[in-house]
């Protein structure tokens, strides 16, 4: 291992803890978050089938952006 890959596990520590720390505090606030338009939600009586595509897409998108900007300046 060199240091470059202490950096990164750090890094990733540090997201996962704000993540969590936001989530805590935040839930109500998020509960938007898979229930948006284009969510697949098939509910039946004992089968439950959820695909959240558009919640991915728009966190796929903000995460490119954050690691696009993180990348410019480290």
């Amino acid at each position: 291992m060199n240091p470059q890959t202490g950096k990164w596990i750090i890094i990733a520590g540090v997201v996962i803890v704000v993540s969590g720390v936001l989530i805590y505090f935040f839930y109500d606030k998020l509960s938007w978050l898979g229930r948006l338009p284009g969510d697949i939600r098939i509910e039946k009586n004992n089968f439950r089938f959820y695909f959240p595509i558009t919640t991915m897409i728009i966190i796929s998108v903000v995460l490119t952006v954050l690691i696009n900007i993180f990348k410019k300046f480290f």
